[in-house]
């Protein structure tokens, strides 16, 4: 199989010697089984481990590439099952699942390993092999517009698996992301599903599949109802206690024991927290200081700007670690989203020109969000980003550091997307509110709120579940709150926050009513 058409697929084909330690550890949490379904058996690793460790069930095997199917029936054949063994083609996205599900006899076992894939991934490449697009996860406006639509394929398989089984017990052992097996687990219990003693236990992926991801073995019992929790494991056999982890109202919760010790710090922000500049252009937009008036872009040329749209800009990396005097730049060609970018050509006639050059650049961005949108369009801009004194951290790092960040030179400093802020009114507030959240109780809340393995561990939403005065409290800083933050946050104008929901949840439509009232 050719490397593109690998990915495409997600193949990652299964060692037999895991497959036979997974169905081991199948056995001994969930007994023995009467039939036994491999979605995607590929090679046939899972189907000859399977009828190995349960010598009384019939097994069947469905797999898109035939060339697969025929190795999976050989390999059957050479370890002697293939009496109880039937190897289907079949690709899973054209299979009536519900049918074949309530077809089987007796205690049934779903287990494999589903492609470790994204379906932009494969959309990237080019390729067919995914799910009828369709936003399963409800996501809704940016949300849906900006990657949070995006999704493993195997999440829709276990998903859709977890569906049509509805009505019947049955057991789900597959190999998954670790992230991919929590985000199905909130799914079924969001939609309130029969799910019960769910457990995920790590395996190394590297040493077995070459990929640097977390991965676990992820079980269930389906058609019984049981608590909205699951225990993670650090391995296949690991001794040690697991982790709990699951639903605190509709989120996840990392650590449940920690979450239920520190609960009443959970509450809502009295601060708005933004995300930075989003602007996927980074070679024209993001540039190094030459001069007083002259910047280097990613492109290697050397450009004249106008003082008044070039601003200093902190990328995640630098802002984690304490290098908060930035040595980059971002050109600013909005002040806010949806303001018209043709008045650059007369204020800032130099700004406007190095635009045009590069227009084409713009014009390629793939982001829905740009599209309709002004000439050089940002998100993410707003009155708000022009405060001088902030509080900000990095949305990729762990533990969070968050960072007093003062104006460099008179001038407001911005952040890239990756990092979220808040704007302030004075050096006395950004002191207090750093250290209310840099204290222990706010970092031990936010670690059990994290999901190790989740490749943002910060975002918005998790930054406005924190009670800040009541971590103020807990941390011995009611005094300096009470003195500097308690009666200044949260002072936006309610028409401007009213605005800037509006554009975060449907920039699209925001701007089509601008272009309509134009």
């Amino acid at each position: 199989m050719k490397s593109s058409t690998r990915k495409e697929f997600g193949d990652f084909q299964t060692p037999l010697e895991l497959a036979q330690e997974v169905c081991a550890r199948v056995r001994e949490a969930h007994g023995d089984f009467e039939s036994i379904i491999e979605p995607t058996c590929g090679q046939g690793a899972f189907v000859r481990a399977s009828a190995g460790a349960f010598p009384s069930a019939s097994v069947s095997g469905f797999e898109i590439n035939a060339t697969y199917r025929d190795k999976a029936a050989q390999h059957v054949e050479e370890a002697g099952h293939s009496s109880r063994v039937t190897l289907i083609h079949q690709d899973f996205f054209d299979a009536d699942w519900q049918s074949v599900l309530s077809a089987q006899r007796g205690r049934l076992l779903l287990l494999g390993n589903p492609p470790w894939v994204t379906n932009a991934g494969v959309s990237a490449l080019g390729g067919a092999n995914v799910p009828v697009k369709k936003n399963f996860q409800g996501h809704r406006g940016i949300a849906a517009r900006t990657g949070k639509a995006n999704f493993d394929i195997s999440e829709w398989m276990l998903i859709h698996l977890l569906e049509a089984s509805l009505g019947r017990e049955l057991v789900v052992a597959m190999l998954c992301k670790t992230a991919t097996a929590r985000k199905v687990l909130r799914h079924a219990w969001l939609k309130g599903w029969p799910v019960d003693q769910a457990t995920l236990h790590r395996i190394d992926a590297q040493e077995h599949f070459g990929a640097s991801v977390d991965a676990c073995l992820f079980m269930l019992r389906g058609g019984v109802h049981g608590p909205r929790e699951a225990a993670l494991f650090d391995s296949l056999g690991s001794p040690k206690a697991p982790v709990r982890f699951g639903l605190a109202g509709d989120e996840l919760v990392a650590d449940l024991d920690a979450y239920e010790r520190l609960s009443h710090l959970e509450g809502t922000s009295p601060y708005r927290w933004r995300s930075g500049i989003k602007h996927d252009c980074a070679a024209v937009m993001e540039l190094t200081q030459v001069s007083d008036t002259h910047y280097a872009n990613g492109l290697g040329e050397t450009v004249m700007l106008e003082s008044e749209v070039v601003f200093p800009l902190l990328k995640s990396t630098a802002l984690y670690h304490g290098r908060v005097n930035p040595d980059r730049w971002i050109l600013l060609t909005q002040r806010r989203v949806g303001e018209s970018t043709r008045t650059l050509a007369s204020r800032a006639p130099n700004a406007w020109n190095y635009l045009q050059q590069h227009a084409d650049r713009f014009e390629a961005r793939k982001s829905s969000i740009y599209r309709r949108g002004e000439a050089f369009a940002l998100f993410g801009i707003g009155d708000y980003a022009f405060a001088d004194w902030k509080v900000a951290v990095s949305g990729l790092h762990r533990p969070p550091r968050f960072q007093i960040i003062p104006p460099r030179s008179g001038c407001p400093v911005m952040f890239d997307d990756t990092c979220y802020f808040v704007s302030l009114g004075s050096r006395e507030e950004a002191d207090t509110l750093a250290s209310v959240l840099n204290s222990k109780p706010c970092l031990e809340l936010l670690a059990a709120l994290t999901l190790p393995e989740a490749k943002r561990p910060v975002t918005v939403e998790l930054l406005h579940r924190l009670d800040l005065r009541s971590i103020a409290t807990e941390a011995g800083l009611l005094d300096d709150w009470l003195a500097h933050c308690e009666h200044t946050n949260g002072n936006e104008p309610q028409a401007a926050l009213a605005q800037m929901e509006f554009l975060m949840e449907e920039p699209a439509r925001y701007l089509e009513h601008e272009q309509t009232i134009k």
